[in-house]
């Protein structure tokens, strides 16, 4: 893994100055954050924006976190082009998944890079399935793609419970744009991981099974 790559730089601090701005400006942070009323009378770049703006310190440190250690991943496999191009596609990713769950919630609003890094969370393990990562109250080290998929797991449950203040379905939607963005940059890992394509694809699956049968 290479050290941080000044995409990964770039990206953290459009976030940073975005979040530091809204920190310090509500009228700025209601006019660019997620906002289902306002997106379906006009306002698409809200769809972005909102991408960049986070509500605290911590949930800003959390995200570009989780970034700083991913990114280089994805970076090593694809180059930076590639990587910007996963990063806001999942973004879009997230914001068009919680547009359509909530498309008759106007007063749904979100905030937080967390569906685009969740895209390159994804891709990472995808890439990498063998990694092995340590959580809180767990002392060994688990396989990335096992993680992968207890968290979207967590988060159909997230959005079936509306459990806590967390946009659950944007960070599905961003993992989803993760996966199906490194299959079309990297198809030969249906052949050469069939297996784990199919692991990781099994909670989108779910998602909109469930979401066909009006469970979500």
């Amino acid at each position: 893994m290479n050290d941080i790559h000044f995409a990964t730089i770039a990206i953290m601090a459009i976030n940073l100055i975005a979040s530091l701005k809204g920190f310090n400006d509500t009228h700025f942070f209601e006019r660019y954050k997620f906002g289902v009323g306002a997106i379906q009378a006009g306002q698409k770049d809200r769809m972005v924006t909102s991408g960049f703006l986070h509500v605290d310190f911590s949930h800003l440190f959390f995200n570009m976190f989780t970034l700083f250690f991913f990114a280089p991943v994805v970076i090593d496999w694809f180059g930076p082009g590639k990587f910007l191009i996963i990063y806001f596609v999942s973004l879009i990713a997230g914001s068009l998944l919680a547009l359509f769950f909530h498309k008759k919630e106007p007063y749904y609003s979100a905030v937080g890079a967390s569906g685009a890094v969740t895209g390159i969370l994804y891709a990472a393990i995808l890439l990498e399935p063998g990694m092995r990562l340590g959580i809180m109250f767990i002392p060994i080290p688990l396989p990335a793609y096992v993680l992968g998929i207890l968290y979207l797991f967590y988060s159909i449950y997230g959005m079936k419970t509306r459990l806590g203040n967390i946009g659950h379905t944007a960070h599905f939607g961003g993992a989803i744009g993760g996966f199906v963005t490194t299959l079309l940059f990297k198809p030969d890992l249906f052949i050469t991981d069939t297996w784990m394509v199919i692991l990781l694809a099994v909670p989108i699956i779910i998602l909109f099974i469930l979401g066909k049968m009006g469970k979500l």
